[in-house]
């Protein structure tokens, strides 16, 4: 599946998602803070059968020893991070903050999602240290 001729990641999943996510921001608008649209997905989630894990903890190591840990807002059907945001403006250290939980989990895209802005606003990111492998479903 191409659009603009770029390949889509988990074309079904991504699309599933993305719906989720369109249709929490038209529900509930742009003024919520960002744990009520956090339950809001979640329901949808539950309702829709979409696997997920909600918090997920990452452990992050350095030669063998942990170092600390970090909490992805959802882990969808264990290849997509999605990360929710409510704030006025998107701000680049959420890309790297995202390209840091990609590269130190292996998982391949990652959507970062703003509520707080009259429409939708989000960011499909590719994990760089992939490279170009076939992905599919």
């Amino acid at each position: 599946m191409r659009t603009n001729n770029k390949r889509i990641i988990y074309p079904r999943l991504s699309y599933q998602v993305m719906s989720v996510l369109f249709k929490v921001h038209n529900k509930l608008g742009s003024t919520y803070q960002e744990k009520y649209y956090q339950r809001a997905i979640k329901s949808e989630f539950q309702r829709l059968n979409i696997p997920f894990e909600r918090e997920k903890q990452i452990k992050l190591v350095y030669e063998d020893e942990k170092i600390g840990d970090y909490f992805l807002d959802f882990l969808i059907d264990n290849k997509i991070i999605l990360e929710i945001k409510a704030v006025p403006f998107s701000r680049a250290e959420w890309i790297n903050q995202v390209v840091a939980y990609l590269s130190s989990t292996g998982y391949y895209l990652a959507i970062i999602a703003n509520f707080r802005t009259v429409k939708l606003t989000f960011k499909r990111i590719v994990n760089p240290n992939l490279g170009n492998r076939e992905l599919g479903g």
